[in-house]
């Protein structure tokens, strides 16, 4: 009698794990011979599901779909991995340390460093060193299955840069002169419209055809304009106050522009010269040539070879 009850027992316990395996880690999807627990699925799409929250609500159809998008990575993920074990493809500790190394290096980091900072992200360091592998490993499947079947020739680089030049062009250098009528940082309304009547009456001077510099020597504020007629010198893009900058970059040689106010005050601006920027040598920029046509190539064969992949792949998706 004893021992059927705890057979009896043992069958409830049994099917009561049964059941609760069922709801918690169910299959999800099969990839091949491996599973896909909806346990895991579950996880990633939390965390998936928490970065888009921070972004704003997440709909009940965005959710849907998000969930898809995780399991179809998770899919993906499970065919690089399974290809990684048919090809053997393995990383020793010494390759991690040494990548964790070069990262503590670069960062300026000690153990202790990194330890606390994957802490604060929810990491322990067995984790980093788990993800640093499986980055690892995949890089390695990548360049065996993908990069090392890639070239890129000399006549490739070399049409690109003949049909890019625009690209490979410099900045564009301005020479220019300036009258500068400064505006005290506690003028009243009454003293800036003052001002300001003045530049416009320098502006309408130095439009009639008076010479620029005599003007800016005998009406500017800026100490050094009595001895360079407000040159402002050469420069590019970037250089100059963005106000200053967006009058300069749409005139022409010669032209004066209008009123240009800055925080200081107020600039009438006389462009001297544009230089239009040469196109860099094809010697310096092929090396980036090569490196972003090599870049293209990669991820367009890796998309194909991973359809391929999954194309050849088993898989069933689960309800």
């Amino acid at each position: 009698m004893r021992n059927s009850v705890v057979s009896i027992l043992f069958l409830i316990i049994v099917i009561a794990s049964s059941a609760s395996a069922e709801v918690v880690s169910g299959i999800a999807a099969i990839v091949n011979d491996e599973i896909i627990t909806y346990l895991e699925l579950n996880r990633e799409y939390a965390l998936a599901l928490k970065e888009e929250e921070k972004l704003g609500t997440v709909s009940p159809d965005a959710a849907v779909k998000l969930k898809r998008q995780v399991l179809d990575s998770m899919v993906d993920k499970k065919l690089v991995q399974q290809k990684i074990k048919e090809l053997n493809i393995l990383i020793s500790d010494g390759e991690i340390n040494q990548s964790i190394d070069e990262i503590k290096r670069q960062n300026k980091m000690t153990q202790e460093m990194l330890v606390t900072a994957l802490l604060a992200q929810g990491m322990t360091f067995d984790q980093y060193k788990l993800q640093m592998k499986e980055q690892m490993e995949r890089l390695r499947l990548m360049s065996q299955e993908v990069k090392s079947k890639i070239q890129v020739g000399e006549r490739e680089i070399r049409e690109y840069y003949n049909s890019n030049l625009a690209l490979y062009r410099e900045e564009p250098t301005y020479r220019a002169r300036h009258i500068f009528l400064k505006v005290d940082k506690k003028a009243s309304t009454e003293e800036i419209k003052k001002i300001m009547a003045k530049a416009a009456d320098v502006m309408n001077e130095a439009r009639s055809g008076n010479n620029f510099a005599a003007l800016a020597m005998k009406y500017s504020d800026d100490a050094g304009a009595a001895k360079d007629g407000g040159d402002l010198g050469t420069f590019k893009k970037g250089d100059m106050l963005p106000e200053i900058e967006s009058a300069v970059i749409t005139m022409k040689p010669g032209e004066i522009s209008e009123l240009v106010a800055t925080p200081a005050g107020f600039h009438i601006i006389k462009l001297e010269e544009k230089t239009e920027g040469k196109v860099k040598p094809f010697e310096t920029v092929s090396a980036s040539i090569e490196e972003l046509l090599y870049k293209k190539k990669s991820e367009a064969r890796f998309k194909q070879w991973a359809e391929d992949l999954k194309k050849n792949a088993v898989i069933d998706i689960k309800p």
